[in-house]
């Protein structure tokens, strides 16, 4: 086992920290991962046999696979994830905070010989492109082969990633383990996991910076190059190196003119970013194409612009939603060569989930292995079934998508999903309006049953489950670029809010392929051109500035898509006010000016 660590690398403290690992987890056997397409395959094969893998057919998704989890290891677990630091302030009111060095404690004890009888997989890998100023260089240790398989699809992995660390070059330190030791003469389990949710741990050591994550096999806890590190460890080193790490999608808007804007969108989950970063636009002439649908990283150039890449090369995310009406760019991704987890399966050997827009070959076996029919009376995917599969697929990326330099952005987008209250389209007046627009982003959560509690969950550009330090402060970094670029420099800030409802509770705009026709609207801003009005929120698109024509519009819905409510905005006031009122004296004054300027504004 010394000879493999030895035989892996020149650089003296990943050998150091493996070793430590290694004498930590007591794993039986240690393999080093070097990212080869054999190797994928050969671990495809192994899953295989041990049954955690279900070939997909062949004449449906060629090199698919279906995985099946234990119940209790089907989703993100939110409140078994922490930041620990030595000052709970660093964290804030809105993540999970735990003393530094008790939790190091507690987890050291915890992963005591936890690899019992398993193989440790050594993975390095390189979030941004090799070789560019985005680059950061990660090396996960796991005992999960579908853990590799994962990190195999959404980043660079194995020995160029070790080649480009050389003998000195910096990394980040991620344990996981599935928390499932094997005692002699155990058999082993098609999904091992500890199964009770109270062992389950993904723990952030920011000021390390490291990651350590127990107990769960489930995509989004253990594929730690993910949101742990490309967004919760890479805020705070964003923050700390004068860059941004963001929960965004990108992409690039082409005019019939041929121009290619590239624009970052930053929603909360559920707001539609991978909708909007593999757009089919309905209007002519009009393209879009994907550089990423989920992390973004931004830094300033040296013309002043912000320039950004997606640190990933594949996309993870949920199948629900996910037809080939709202979503056919990437339905088209998913025809070969990926991994799907706890959706259903058809007669004909496809995967299939409730809402994907066709019928199922039935019989179905649902995500528990269960026969499955339309009267069941549960859905056959679970709500939280994945996807993961290489970008590379994307039918519409991007030719820039690993520019080292980045791509320009000219507008961030930053999203809603609210029945009322914010119109469709609207642009902050400068930067430090657009700041206070992005702390305003919301999210309404759904009640029991049919109605809609009407409770918003406040999340700041999208970052409220993925910022690694206190949202105080990443709120206040985000302002401070005004003072570090000229502002006629920064990209243009827009908000969205594509869920607007009609009285009856019917969705006003159509979504999807016509979302262009805001686009474009956003383009022409950009060029100094589209119709706008001033209003307490902000400007909004002028009556005729957007082309509503062929849409099943009223007059009465066009005119609420666009409405500014003052007794609903007075109810935002206010609740943005208590939603401020968490972070106390940490909250940056120009945000409360800007609260007051809008309450002016509304002649309140």
């Amino acid at each position: 086992m010394t000879e493999a660590l030895d035989a892996l690398t020149r650089n003296p403290r990943l050998m150091a920290w493996l070793r430590e690992v290694v004498e930590l987890c007591k794993p039986e056997d240690v393999y080093a991962c070097d990212g080869s397409a054999e190797e994928y395959r050969h671990l495809c094969d192994v899953l295989v046999k041990k049954g955690t893998f279900i070939p997909v057919a062949e004449s449906s998704r060629p090199g698919s696979f279906l995985a099946r989890s234990q119940p209790a290891d089907a989703a993100r677990f939110d409140d078994r994830t922490f930041i620990a630091t030595s000052r709970m302030e660093e964290a804030g009111p809105t993540n999970n905070w735990v003393p530094y060095r008790e939790m190091k404690l507690k987890l050291l004890r915890i992963f005591e010989n936890c690899m019992e009888r398993r193989t440790m997989y050594i993975v390095p890998f390189a979030l941004g492109p090799l070789g560019s100023p985005f680059s950061r260089i990660g090396v996960q240790v796991t005992d999960s082969p579908y853990v590799v398989l994962h990190l195999a699809l959404l980043s660079q992995v194995g020995l160029p990633v070790l080649e480009a660390l050389g003998s000195d070059g910096e990394f980040i330190p991620c344990l996981h383990s599935v928390g499932a030791p094997l005692a002699p003469f155990q058999g082993d389990v098609t999904w091992p996991c500890a199964r009770d949710q109270r062992h389950k741990y993904i723990v952030h050591f920011t000021e390390e910076p490291s990651v350590w994550s127990y107990g769960s096999g489930y995509a989004e806890n253990a594929v730690l190059s993910k949101k742990c590190v490309a967004l919760r460890l890479a805020s705070c080193l964003a923050r700390k190196e004068g860059w941004l790490a963001e929960h965004m999608a990108l992409f690039g808007l082409t005019s019939p003119e041929g121009k290619t804007y590239y624009l970052a969108a930053g929603l909360p989950d559920g707001c539609g970013k991978t909708s909007l970063a593999m757009l089919r636009p309905s209007l002519p002439g009009w393209k879009v194409s994907c550089l990423g649908d989920d992390v973004a990283w931004l830094r300033l150039g040296e013309d002043g612009r912000l320039w950004a890449v997606n640190p990933e090369v594949g996309f993870l995310g949920q199948v629900r939603g996910m037809s080939h009406l709202s979503h056919p760019h990437l339905m088209e991704t998913l025809e070969g060569n990926a991994i799907f987890t706890n959706t259903g399966l058809t007669s004909e050997g496809d995967v299939w989930w409730d809402d994907m827009g066709r019928p199922a070959a039935t019989p179905v076996i649902d995500w528990q292995g269960e026969a499955w029919t339309m009267e069941s009376g549960k859905t056959a995917a679970h709500p939280c079934a994945t996807y993961a599969v290489s970008a590379a697929q994307c039918p519409v990326r991007d030719a820039r998508w690993q520019d080292p330099a980045g791509v320009p952005v000219s507008a961030l987008l930053l999203g809603v999903r609210r029945a009322d209250t914010v119109p469709l389209v609207t642009q902050a007046r400068d930067w430090e309006h657009g700041v206070f627009l992005g702390s305003t982003l919301a999210v309404e959560q759904a009640g029991s049953g049919r109605e809609r509690s009407k409770v918003l969950l406040r999340d700041p550009f999208g970052m409220r489950l993925f910022c690694g330090y206190n949202l105080a402060d990443y709120l206040a970094y985000w302002l401070s670029f005004k003072e570090r670029a000229a502002e006629e420099r920064l990209p243009k800030v827009f908000l969205v809010n594509w869920f607007r409802e009609a009285e009856d509770g019917r969705l006003l705009w159509p979504g999807h392929g016509e979302n262009t026709r805001v686009l474009q609207w956003i383009v022409e801003r950009l060029e100094g051109q589209g119709g706008a009005v001033e209003t307490p929120i902000g400007y909004l698109p002028s009556p005729e500035a957007i082309d509503l024509s062929g849409l099943a519009l009223t007059a009465a819905d066009a005119s609420r898509l666009f409405e500014v409510d003052r007794e609903e905005w007075g109810r935002e006031v206010e609740g943005l006010a208590r939603f401020y009122d968490e972070f106390g004296d940490r909250l940056p004054q120009a945000l409360r000016r800007q609260l007051s300027i809008l309450k002016e504004r509304l002649g309140r």
